[in-house]
Parts: C-alpha cells; structure tokens; sequence
C-alpha cells in the first residue's frame, strides 16, 4: 500500500476515502509547512496531498533531487507555493482542483462587493459596539450595486461565474481584462486590450487571476491610479496579485473608495494599517468555505493521487 501524507485536516469523507486506499499520514500541525518539512516530505511519501502555503519551492527540491514522491495533489486551485518547473524537473506530477471551487469563490465576491459597496462591514462593527443611534436619511451612504459597471480582471471559470452573477444578478455592464481573447461567455461584456482602461471607467474592479510569477503585483498604483475616486475594488485571487503597501495607500489617501479582501499578502498576517481603514471589508479566506466544496476539492484531489498510483497522469495536471 503506497504511503501519502495529508498535509492539513481535511472533511471526513475524504479522509475515509484516503484511508481506504492509501496508509495515510495526517499532519497535525494546522500551519503550512516549512521547506524543510515539505523536503523531507518528497522523500518519505508515495504522494503528498499539500495545500496553501506548504512551500514546495526551488528550495525544496534542491534539497530533495530523487524524491520518492510522484505527485503533488494540490487541494485548491491555486498552486503558487508549488515550484511547478522545479517539480517536474525531478520527476513530479502536481494537480489542482479546478471546477470545484468556481461558484463558491465567485459567490465570495459577490458577498465582498456587496459588504464593501454597501459599507456593511462598518454598520456590522456600529451595531456591535453598541453605537448604532437609530436609522437615518444619510447614515452609512454606500454605492448602489444593481445597473453599476464592473471590470473582472481575469476572465476564466471563477472570472465568467462572477460576471454571469453581475449581469443576469444585478444588471450591471461588465467590461474585463484578459491576456487572452475570450470569447463565448454568454452575455454582453466587452474586452479591454488593457488594465488600465477596464478598469478606468468602472465602479467595482473585481481581480479573479491566478497566482503565479507572472501576476505577482499585478495590481499595483499604477492601476490604482486609472481607477475612479468612488471605485470598489475586491480580490478573490491571491494576495499577492495585489501590492498590499499600494492598496493601502489607495484606501488611505482616498484614491479609491474601498475594498473587499479574502486574501493578503503574507496570510495570515494582516497589516495593522489596513485593519485599522473603515473603507476595507476584509474576510478570513473563506472563498471556498462550505462543507460540500471542500468535499469536492479533497475527492478531486484524492483522485488524482489515485490516477498516479496506478501509473497513469492526473486527470487534473497543471
């Protein structure tokens, strides 16, 4: 029986499942892993179901060049802690769970964009602290959501699930912004060859790219700047898509209006400086956050394990 190491607490049904097939190790810590710890990994499992944060990076496979490992079964679709050329220069599948996560995290950033356009997460602290002195014409004024033009940056699954929500949920114009042409999305949207003219004209910018090399900082001031005083901007991406020094700035000096955030930079730091701004909605990572997804996502991942196993490629290679 092969040996996989789960690297994090996953639901019960894809433990069972793990146990059924494979003599599991269930890591206990519930942080992610070190490069030593993700090193020492590669040499000790048949396959290693890993997720956000374990750093199988260059420097882990340095240290690891023959692992006994043969396949990294990302749970998640994100998969920036994972040196994916590293990887596959020693002989090393990594997958991802695509498809299962669609509809929560654009569900996520549906939920972000109506907190923060709609300054939900300031009259939640009001009436919490007890501050809350009864309705009134102008008290916490937000931006009215339906018939209001959207940018999504990065038009795939999550990208298109956000923009069927915006549309058909709110009747809002949607333009975006993708490196390449996307056609077929079933409602009016109309592409921008840039950034910074999808997000120029806007009221809410919603960034939905994957992280990686290539989009690390790719909101930066520039692209604060193009965007409207009275703009909302929320990520459901990756933190570190967005230069989080940049958008504090934004939201302190005013360049922007606000923002909604399920991830940061340096997880699970968060700056004191952007919990202090009142103009910032800010969520724990809950993006996929529902029992029945993360079910989807372990069996997703479970199943590529499987597929190594037995001697063929992961139907979900990345």
């Amino acid at each position: 029986m092969q040996k996989i190491l789960i690297t994090r607490t996953l639901p019960d049904r894809v433990l069972d499942a793990a146990n059924a097939r494979f003599d599991v190790t269930l890591r206990e810590a519930d942080v992610p892993m070190t490069v030593a710890e993700a090193a020492q990994a590669l040499s000790d499992y048949d396959g290693i179901l890993p997720t956000l944060g374990d750093a199988f990076s260059a420097d882990c496979f340095a240290l690891t060049p023959a692992p006994r490992c043969k396949i990294l079964a990302n749970f998640g679709v994100g998969y920036n802690h994972i040196d994916v050329s590293a990887a596959a220069k020693v002989g090393v599948f990594v997958s991802n769970t695509p498809g299962a996560v669609t509809d929560a995290t654009a569900d996520i950033a549906m939920t972000l964009l109506l907190m923060a356009g709609r300054r939900a997460g300031e009259g939640e602290r009001m009436v919490r602290a007890g501050e809350w002195q009864g309705w009134g014409p102008v008290q916490n004024l937000g931006t009215h959501v339906t018939g209001k033009t959207v940018a999504i940056l990065g038009m795939g699954r999550i990208g298109k699930a956000i923009a069927r929500r915006c549309h058909f949920g709110f009747e809002m114009e949607v333009v975006f912004f993708n490196r390449s042409v996307v056609d077929n999305i079933g409602l009016p949207a109309v592409q921008k060859p840039t950034i910074e003219e999808a997000v120029s004209g806007a009221d809410f910018v919603i960034t939905a790219v994957p992280g990686s090399p290539e989009t690390y900082h790719f909101i930066d001031e520039d692209i604060f700047a193009a965007m409207k005083s009275s703009a909302i901007f929320v990520n459901i991406s990756r933190g570190d898509v967005v230069d989080e020094a940049a958008l504090i700035a934004a939201l302190q000096d005013g360049e922007i209006a606000g923002a909604g955030l399920d991830v940061y930079e340096q997880e699970p730091f968060v700056p004191e400086a952007l919990r202090a701004l009142d103009n910032a909605t800010l969520l724990p990572h809950l993006g996929t956050a529902a029992l029945e997804v993360r079910e989807a996502m372990g069996m997703m991942a479970f199943e590529n394990l499987c597929a190594v196993a037995d001697g063929n490629a992961p139907p979900n290679k990345v």
